[in-house]
């Protein structure tokens, strides 16, 4: 059956994959700033796209507000959004450790918190969160970016006991390294020989959304076994 899916940093990356994936049965609606690459990957994938900066909640209010006037429910969310940030804390650009924060974290609650009313409305939804190994490890160099992805997790497991009562249910989907250009946007050399394929996880996602809504998956790892 036909789901209504909305996917925040659906242009690129894994949030592209995962339009690809699920745009052929559903209807899909991205989320991002860059309005060029979104029409792209919209025309490309038959979808729709709102123009919004996730950290901001006034403007994820009204493109909430726009998908379910016209799809009339949003029956998964992928919070799917996220930058990326590295070097030793006091080397770290003030502003990006700001944008850090207010995407991967204030963002993943914002939307959340813009599409709960509907899901209760319903009583069903599945908001899906795509967090990371940072969520739950720990490293140098990494502090600003690892804190961003255990707020998440907290986020996650807290939401959880929170919305169940409601039909609503939450998974914090924690992947390993991936192979995607989050890292030569930085000019950052990595080797991504193990990284995962965006498409075996995106495989993961759409087990989660296809399991019955009775069932409540709270969270999921996945890597590379050679990683």
């Amino acid at each position: 059956m036909s789901k209504t899916i909305v996917i925040t940093g659906g242009s690129d990356g894994l949030g592209k994959t995962l339009t690809e994936t699920f745009s052929k049965e559903n209807n899909v609606i991205i989320i991002a700033t860059n309005e060029e690459k979104m029409n792209l990957v919209a025309k490309e994938n038959n979808c729709s796209y709102k123009v919004c900066d996730v950290s901001n909640y006034e403007k994820v209010e009204k493109a909430i507000s726009e998908i379910i006037e016209e799809y009339k429910k949003i029956d998964v969310l992928i919070n799917n959004a996220g930058i990326w940030i590295q070097e030793e804390l006091d080397t770290n650009d003030s502003d990006r450790i700001k944008s850090v924060i207010e995407v991967n974290l204030l963002g993943t609650i914002n939307v959340s918190k813009a599409v709960i009313p509907s899901m209760k409305e319903n009583k069903d939804g599945l908001i899906i969160n795509i967090n990371s190994q940072a969520g739950i490890n720990h490293k140098a160099e990494r502090v600003v970016y690892n804190a961003s992805k255990w707020g998440v997790t907290g986020f996650s497991k807290s939401l959880q006991d929170e919305v169940a009562k409601y039909g609503i249910r939450v998974t914090d989907v924690m992947p390993g390294m991936m192979k995607t250009e989050v890292f030569s946007r930085m000019n950052i050399e990595k080797n991504m020989a193990n990284g995962l394929d965006t498409k075996e996880v995106a495989r993961l996602i759409k087990f989660i959304i296809d399991t019955p809504s009775s069932v409540m998956i709270p969270e999921v790892g996945i890597k590379n076994i050679n990683n």
